[in-house]
């Protein structure tokens, strides 16, 4: 395993996919009865990829990422790729629509939010963004004078900008000051900022202990950093935000099956019903390509070319 992991290392693979693909890996060495890879073969893959969708009947993006974990170990790890057999292909996976939001729906969701959590989801449907993404910021991603948020690093390791509202510039503010308040009792006591890269931290040896590189949602609780003994401090976690946004749907009495990633499905929604261009949408998305996009212009109001549905006009 720790060959699996030095090999995601050297190709640049995000934590993130390093933690599933090990997941996977490990997943099928016990279901084979912990015999190593190299004794197992197509064969073996394939009945593990047929229990997942027959036994634990899970979901085609689950089986595929599963999949891709094997055909990594064995054309990467063991240098003896897998040849395409019957169970190795990818699962076929049915385009779903979006949830999208009305914005009396998001008024009422951010009411029943405590206001941390409330700056975060405004900030979501504000700009598209993820919701790793938006409790991943820090304070020099945030440019209060030009109204404007740099996501760092999102998904497929891509920077992009997206618009601070008018309307969240306040409550912004006023989360800094307390913000700033925790920074400096940390930097009292010593605490420094996760996050940074070890080649980060060579180069600017104080950066994690630097107000800028501070996260605008930090987490309540410090850990200590098991590789230099270091108390630090984290990001809140998704998951904090992800149940409150759940209790808050319920509450609310909405009968939609809306997560944080609704928002964003809102914030391209609502762009493209009110003109916005699609490639304007798709540069704030960060999509590589318009067809991603285009899946929001089924969920309009007014249809995907402007139709009318014959029902109205009865």
């Amino acid at each position: 395993m720790e060959v699996v992991r030095r090999r995601l290392r050297e190709r640049r693979c995000s934590r993130r996919t390093e933690e599933s693909y090990v997941h996977w890996i490990r997943r099928f060495i016990v279901f084979n009865d912990r015999r190593h890879p190299r004794d197992m073969g197509e064969r073996e893959v394939a009945a593990f990829l047929s229990m997942l969708a027959v036994t634990e009947q899970v979901a085609p993006s689950t089986q595929n990422q599963a999949r891709c974990a094997l055909v990594f170990l064995y054309a990467h790890v063991l240098s003896c790729p897998l040849s395409a057999v019957e169970g190795i292909a990818p699962a076929t996976q049915h385009t779903r629509a979006p949830v999208v939001l009305t914005p009396d729906e998001i008024r009422a969701i951010l009411a029943k939010l405590p206001p941390t959590l409330r700056l975060a989801a405004t900030l979501m449907y504000g700009g598209g963004l993820r919701v790793y993404e938006c409790m991943t910021l820090r304070i020099k991603d945030v440019d209060i004078g030009r109204r404007e948020i740099v996501v760092r690093d999102g998904k497929g390791s891509k920077d992009r900008r997206v618009p601070l509202a008018d309307a969240s510039v306040g409550l912004v503010e006023k989360h800094l000051t307390g913000v700033y308040a925790t920074y400096q009792r940390d930097l009292r006591a010593g605490i420094r900022w996760t996050g940074l890269s070890p080649a980060l931290r060579r180069k600017y040896p104080m950066a994690d202990m630097e107000w800028s590189w501070a996260y605008l949602f930090p987490a309540a609780r410090r850990t200590r950093d098991a590789s230099d003994n270091t108390m630090r401090r984290h990001h809140l976690d998704v998951s904090v935000l992800q149940r409150a946004f759940k209790a808050a749907v319920r509450a609310s009495g909405i009968a939609k099956r809306a997560t944080c990633h609704s928002l964003r499905h809102s914030f391209a929604t609502h762009l493209l019903e009110s003109g916005a261009d699609i490639r304007t949408v798709q540069e704030l998305l960060g999509h590589s390509d318009v067809r991603t996009t285009m899946r929001y212009t089924h969920v309009l109001n007014r249809g995907a070319l402007g139709v009318r549905s014959p029902v109205d006009r009865l």
